[in-house]
């Protein structure tokens, strides 16, 4: 039996894939619950889980939403997986955390000087992070399916379709689709794009 591998975006659960089950019978769908929220913490939690399902049901199907999409992409687990579907995948971090500098308000100089400042908005910018995503660009050579939000608010067009096209991905836009699926429609699209995706 192969394994699913399912790494949920900020504020999600492991047990969110539940949902993916009925697409992929034969297979052993797990999700993770990471405790960290880091890249460089959260990839080694990812690390760890896809090398221990790797061991007992071999090659790994990856399932990743928003931020779970950019932590597995640091997680160095490629040679494991044979296969990814990111939804609303984050793949410029450096842009969001620029733009979320801009939103607040916030030179470069004061975050390096202040190490982190908690925004209005509910995110907290931290120096070691923008300097962590800078020096390590995304490597992804993985088989991999992206589905879009048209009105995605993270992620702009040019961002997701650039990153398609440079890792070689295959891109699909709901263009009334958002950065959060969960709408009836938009969760009817998510399941009819995975169900032709993952023949």
């Amino acid at each position: 039996m192969n394994a699913v591998l399912y790494i949920h975006g900020k504020n999600g659960s492991a047990a969110e894939c539940g949902h993916y089950e009925a697409f992929f019978p034969d297979c052993k769908v797990t999700g993770l619950d990471y405790q960290t929220f880091t890249p460089w913490e959260t990839g080694k939690e990812i690390h760890e889980a896809a090398e221990a399902l790797e061991k007992v049901h071999g090659r790994i199907t990856l399932i990743a939403n928003s931020i779970g999409a950019f932590f597995s992409m640091h997680a160095h687990i490629e040679p494991m997986v044979e296969r990814a579907f990111f939804i609303s995948p984050v793949v410029d971090m450096e842009k969001l955390i620029c733009g979320m500098m801009t939103w607040a308000n916030v030179t470069e100089k004061t975050l390096q000087e202040q190490g982190v400042i908690h925004t209005s908005f509910g995110e907290s910018l931290s120096w070691e992070y923008l300097c962590w995503v800078r020096n390590h660009p995304i490597h992804w050579e993985v088989p991999t399916e992206i589905l879009y939000g048209g009105n995605d608010t993270l992620t702009d067009r040019e961002t997701i379709s650039d990153f398609a096209r440079q890792h070689n991905a295959r891109l699909t836009v709901m263009e009334e689709g958002e950065h959060w699926f969960h709408t009836d429609e938009q969760m009817r699209f998510l399941d009819d794009w995975l169900r032709q995706s993952a023949i």
